[in-house]
C-alpha cells in the first residue's frame, strides 16, 4: 500500500523532469511513509513512497527485473502471490530475487504479457516500464479499490496515486491547471461523488477500475477494460450448499487477506459484514484488535454493539468517539487528503478510527463491498414493491406520476407514485441522491438542466439490459457508489494514517460466487443480503445477524442546525465560490434547515464540502497543516 507516480514522456527529456517528479511525490508522503524511490531512464521517471507490509526488508521499489529490463511501481496487495511465484517457478523456471508480491506481478507480465492481469487476486495499481520495447504497461484492480490519476500534457503523460501529485508536477513543469470541470462539478452536486473517469480538475482523469493500458514515448495511451463484472443468475438447486460455497469462499478470501508481515487489524461496526470479517480473521490472530467509532448523540452510534460483538467473537476492541468540534476543525485536512470532494459525512469518523487503528495496526480489514455483491442495500428491495407498477398500462403510469406532482411533499404515497411512474433506468442511479434538478437549478449558477445521472448511467444499463432489476442496480452501484464514494473513502481515509485497509468481500473468487445468487437470495423473507446472512449464521453473533444496516452514521441534520450552524455560515460567507454558486441561496437553505422541520443536512454539507474544496485547491486561501507521517516500519 504506497503511492506511486510516473511521467512517460514525449521528447526524450525524463532526466531533466526527474527533480520535478521527486518533489511531486512529497505530498503524498503519507502513502508510504517507510522509504522512497525514483529511477529514471531517456523516457521514463518512476517515483515511489512505500508503506512496507510484505517483504519488509526487500522489495524495494521501483524495482527492477529481468537484468533491468522492467522497472515496476506498484501500489496495493496481490493475495495470491504465493501461489503465483510458486506456478511461475514450477512451470516456467523463474527465480525470484526478493520474498514479495510486487516481483510476482513483474514476472508474470514478462510470462503473460499483458493477460497477467487476469491472474491477479489484489488490489493493485501499476506501472510497468519494458527499457527494451519502450512501452509502458499499467493497471488498476477491478473494483477499483486502488486509485490511479493520469493527465497528459505537452511534456507527456503523468500517471499518479493521487491527483493532488499530478497537480503539483504540473505547476512544476509550468503547465497550467484548469479551473473546475462544470460536467463533474454538476455530478457531484447531484450524486455527492464525482463518477470516474470524471475528476473536477478537466486536465486529470481516473483510469477506470478493471482497466489496464499501453503508453508509447510520444503516443496518447490506450486502454481496455479487462474485467467486466457480469451478474449471471442461476437457480438454486440445494439451498444449503449455496450457502455452505458463500461460507468456503469468504474464510478463503479473509485467510488471503491476513498475508502480511506485519500486524493486522479490523474495523467493527454494529453491522453484519465487518462482524463476519472480523470474526473470519480471528480463526487467523487470535490477537486480532478491532476499532470502531461513534458519537455520544443517541441514535448516531454503533459503539456499544460493537462493543458486544468484539466481547462475542473474542477480541480486544479499541473506540474512538468523535465530536462536533473535532468534525468541524479536521474537515479542511480531510478535504485536502480526499483530492475530490466526497459529500459522504462517513468519512470524517472514517478518518479518525483510522488514525485510531495507526497506533496500534498497520493493516486492517473492512466490510466494504458486501451490499454490492449480495444485495446489501434496502433499496434493492425498490422492484419487489414496485412489481404492481410494472403491470399497469403506460398511460395509467404516467397518470399515476402526474398525480404525485399534485400532492403535498411529505404526504403518505406520494414519492410511491413518483417512483412507481418512473422506468428503473430513471429512477436509480445509486444509493446517492442529493440535489434534483430543480433545487440544483436554484443554488448552481450555469446549471445544465440537460445533463443528468442519465448521462452517467445509461451506459450501465445498456449493458445490463437483460439482467433483473436487483442485478442491473447491483450493477450501476458497482460502477458509481462503490468505485465514487465507498472505496473512495475507505482509501483516503486510512491512507491519510498510513493504514493499509483491504477488502476481503471485494475479492473476484468471492464475486464469482455473488453473481449467480437470484434475487430471492438478496432480498427475501423480510431482509437483505438473505444468503450472505444465512452462510454466515453461527459465524457472527446473534445480536448482529438480522440487524439493519447502519455503517457510521454522522448526526448532521442536529449539527448543522446547532453545534455546526455558525461554523456552516462562516464556511459560506469567506467562499470565494460566488460565480459558481448563489451564496445567498445556500445561506437560505441553512436558514430553513435550522427552523424546520425540512432537513437540508445532507445538501447544506454537501456544498460545504465544494466550498472547502475550493478553498484549498482553487483559491488556495485555505492551506490545512498537513501532519509529517512517523510511524515505525515494524508497527
Amino acid at each position: 500500500m504506497c503511492g506511486l507516480m510516473g511521467l512517460i514522456t514525449s521528447d526524450g527529456a525524463a532526466p531533466a523532469r526527474a527533480e520535478a517528479v521527486r518533489e511531486s511525490l512529497v505530498c503524498m508522503r503519507h502513502r508510504g511513509p517507510d522509504e522512497s524511490g525514483e529511477w529514471h531512464d531517456e523516457d521514463v521517471v518512476l517515483g515511489f513512497n512505500r508503506l512496507s507490509i510484505i517483504d519488509v526488508e526487500g522489495s524495494h521499489q521501483p524495482l527492477t527485473y529481468a537484468s533491468d529490463r522492467y522497472r515496476i511501481v506498484f501500489n496495493g496487495e496481490i493475495y495470491n502471490y504465493l501461489e503465483l511465484r510458486e506456478e511461475l517457478a514450477r512451470d516456467h523456471g523463474v527465480r525470484f530475487a526478493t520474498e514479495g508480491d510486487t516481483e510476482a506481478i513483474v514476472a508474470a507480465y514478462d510470462v503473460w504479457g499483458p493477460d497477467a492481469v487476469r491472474r491477479l487476486r489484489g488490489m493493485f495499481a501499476f506501472l510497468i516500464w519494458d527499457t527494451r520495447d519502450r512501452v509502458l504497461f499499467g493497471a488498476r484492480d477491478p473494483f477499483g479499490i486502488k486509485p490511479l490519476f493520469v493527465s497528459a500534457g505537452p511534456h507527456g503523460v503523468a500517471f499518479a496515486s493521487e491527483k493532488k501529485s499530478l497537480l503539483e508536477l504540473a505547476t512544476a513543469l509550468g503547465e497550467p491547471t484548469t479551473a473546475p470541470d462544470p460536467t463533474a462539478l454538476q455530478h457531484y452536486l447531484q450524486l455527492q461523488y464525482v463518477p470516474e473517469p470524471l475528476t473536477l480538475h478537466r486536465s486529470i482523469r481516473r483510469v477506470e477500475s478493471g482497466t489496464s493500458f499501453t503508453v508509447v514515448p510520444g503516443e496518447p495511451m490506450t486502454a481496455e477494460r479487462y474485467f467486466v463484472p457480469q451478474f449471471d443468475v442461476k437457480p438454486v438447486d440445494d439451498e444449503v450448499r449455496l450457502h455452505a460455497e458463500i461460507t468456503e469462499v469468504l474464510r478463503d478470501s479473509v485467510a488471503k487477506h491476513m498475508r502480511a508481515d506485519v500486524t493486522v487489524g479490523a474495523f467493527l461496526s454494529g453491522g453484519v459484514d465487518s462482524t463476519a470479517i472480523a470474526a473470519l480473521a480471528r480463526e487467523h490472530n487470535p490477537d486480532l484488535i478491532t476499532f470502531t467509532t461513534g458519537f455520544e448523540r443517541e441514535g448516531y452510534s454503533e459503539v456499544d454493539v460493537a462493543r458486544e460483538s468484539a466481547e462475542a467473537i473474542g477480541v480486544r476492541h479499541v473506540v474512538r468517539e468523535v465530536t462536533a468540534q473535532e468534525m468541524m476543525d479536521a474537515l479542511p485536512l480531510i478535504v485536502w487528503y480526499l483530492d475530490d470532494p466526497v459529500a459522504d459525512p462517513a468519512l470524517v469518523p472514517l478518518w479518525f478510527v483510522a488514525r485510531e487503528a495507526r497506533k496500534h495496526v498497520k493493516v486492517v480489514l473492512s466490510g466494504e463491498g458486501a451490499d454490492e455483491l449480495f444485495g446489501g442495500y434496502t433499496i434493492y428491495k425498490e422492484p419487489l414493491s414496485l412489481a404492481p407498477f410494472e403491470k399497469l398500462p403506460g398511460a395509467v403510469r404516467k397518470l399515476a406520476g402526474a398525480l404525485s406532482t399534485r400532492l403535498p411533499d411529505g404526504m403518505r404515497g406520494k414519492d410511491l407514485l413518483r417512483r412507481g411512474a418512473l422506468p428503473l433506468e430513471e429512477r436509480y442511479y445509486g444509493n446517492a441522491r442529493i440535489f434534483r434538478n430543480d433545487q440544483l437549478a436554484a443554488v448552481l449558477r450555469g446549471h445544465d438542466p440537460g445533463l443528468s445521472h442519465v448521462d452517467v448511467t445509461a451506459p450501465l444499463y445498456a449493458d445490463s439490459g437483460s439482467w433483473d432489476p436487483v442485478a442491473r442496480m447491483q450493477h450501476v452501484d458497482l460502477f458509481t457508489w462503490l468505485r465514487g464514494d465507498i472505496l473512495v473513502k475507505a482509501d483516503k481515509m486510512t491512507m491519510a494514517n498510513s493504514l493499509e485497509l483491504r477488502v476481503p468481500f471485494l475479492d473476484r473468487e468471492v464475486f464469482e460466487v455473488a453473481s449467480h445468487l437470484p434475487t430471492e437470495q438478496k432480498v427475501a423473507h423480510g431482509t437483505t443480503k438473505y444468503a450472505l446472512r444465512r452462510a454466515i449464521d453461527g459465524i457472527v453473533p446473534p445480536h448482529v445477524l438480522n440487524r439493519r444496516k447502519l455503517g457510521f452514521p454522522v448526526p448532521i441534520r442536529y449539527w448543522l442546525a446547532h453545534d455546526m450552524l455558525d461554523w456552516a455560515r462562516q464556511i459560506v460567507r469567506d467562499s470565494q465560490t460566488d460565480a459558481i454558486l448563489d451564496k445567498a441561496a445556500v445561506l437560505r437553505l441553512i436558514d430553513e434547515h435550522r427552523a424546520g422541520p425540512v432537513d437540508h443536512s445532507r445538501r447544506i454539507w454537501t456544498l460545504l464540502v465544494f466550498m472547502l474544496w475550493h478553498g484549498i485547491f482553487v483559491e488556495q486561501r485555505i492551506r490545512p497543516e498537513i501532519p509529517e507521517p512517523n510511524y515505525p516500519v515494524y508497527a
